[in-house]
């Protein structure tokens, strides 16, 4: 991509060729959302625009701008215009983008052409790209024919639509298993970062030629973040298949996952115990004192034994008292 803009009519093959991006935004700006292919070196710190933004507020626009070129002059502006170009050696396709494709974009393009480096930004900035991704998915949702794949807990139903041609893993991009027991070490992404990173795989898929999606069933919230209303109002009226399993089988899935897999992702073994305890205390509500006692009585014999066997009977538990009735009554209302 050449020139000096990239206009509306190219964002989807911004992100269909995972074209990198130079986000210019201060760094709590980049926190709130951002794209996966976008790295942040920012012209102005969160302190300096925020000094920026108290003079412009006070003084108007053309003093804000001054003290601006003031803040990021002489050494401060020559390491950052370095990153930059060392930036654009390495990703000589990338492209530019602040908030709204305004002065700090136009400044940096300017900056950069100083440099014998010409790259392209992005026109409307950040805010433009978001509000295309929204607009997008709303657009492809009612375009696909989805098949929603149901199933109890420990069925492998997120294995099952992974393997096929065409499919929306909903639990990968949301960094969490959808369940008491899925959460990671590492934290989620923010709801932006959620539904963009959405919105990216459905173009990506359009221009693949999908016509069908697989999907797993999923509630309105997938840990902290939720899924979108379209998707979530068009995965209702979808077509619907059941996993089935038998408890033995799934009682093994699960330990591999929650026990064995589970393990190797923390670093010290107290945090992986942890992980455990504090996930099965998130079920004491819906088990009742009693059970809940006796399931976490069990799973801290089995952390102090090590054994499979002992980690399988309070799996099981969970399974019977816990994940079944809570999946019967979801699917008594659908």
């Amino acid at each position: 991509m050449t020139g000096k803009w990239i206009t509306h009519s190219q964002f989807d093959e911004l992100f269909i060729n995972d074209t990198p991006l130079l986000d210019l935004r201060a760094p709590s700006e980049f926190k709130k959302g951002a794209f996966s292919t976008a790295v942040n070196y920012p012209l102005m710190t969160d302190d300096e625009r925020a000094k920026v933004g108290t003079c412009y507020k006070h003084h108007g626009q053309k003093a804000a701008i001054e003290l601006g070129h003031a803040l990021v002059s002489g050494e401060t502006k020559k390491r950052r215009v370095n990153v930059w170009k060392d930036f654009f050696s390495a990703q000589p396709k990338a492209v530019i983008y602040c908030f709204r494709g305004g002065l700090r974009s136009e400044i940096v393009q300017q900056w950069l052409i100083d440099e014998n480096i010409q790259r392209p930004r992005v026109k409307g900035g950040y805010k433009a790209l978001r509000q295309h991704l929204i607009q997008r998915t709303e657009e492809l949702v009612s375009q696909f024919h989805w098949i929603v794949v149901s199933g109890r807990t420990g069925c492998q139903k997120t294995e099952f639509i992974k393997e096929k041609a065409h499919s929306i893993d909903l639990e990968g991009l949301a960094h969490h298993r959808g369940s008491a027991f899925g959460r990671f070490p590492e934290p989620q992404p923010t709801q932006i970062d959620f539904e963009n990173q959405l919105a990216i795989e459905l173009i990506k898929l359009k221009a693949q030629g999908a016509t069908t999606l697989f999907i797993e069933d999923e509630g309105s919230h997938i840990g902290s973040v939720s899924v979108p209303e379209c998707l979530r109002l068009a995965t209702q009226k979808a077509e619907r298949y059941r996993i089935e399993s038998t408890v033995e089988q799934r009682v093994e899935v699960i330990y591999q996952e929650y026990v064995v897999e589970a393990e190797k992702r923390y670093s010290t073994r107290a945090q992986f115990e942890n992980y455990l305890l504090d996930s099965l205390a998130r079920t004491r509500k819906r088990l009742g004192d009693l059970r809940f006692r006796q399931l976490r009585d069990t799973l801290q014999q089995a952390l102090s034994s090590n054994s499979k066997e002992l980690h399988k009977q309070w799996i099981k538990g969970l399974l019977v008292d816990y994940y079944d009735p809570m999946y019967d009554y979801q699917m008594k209302k659908r």
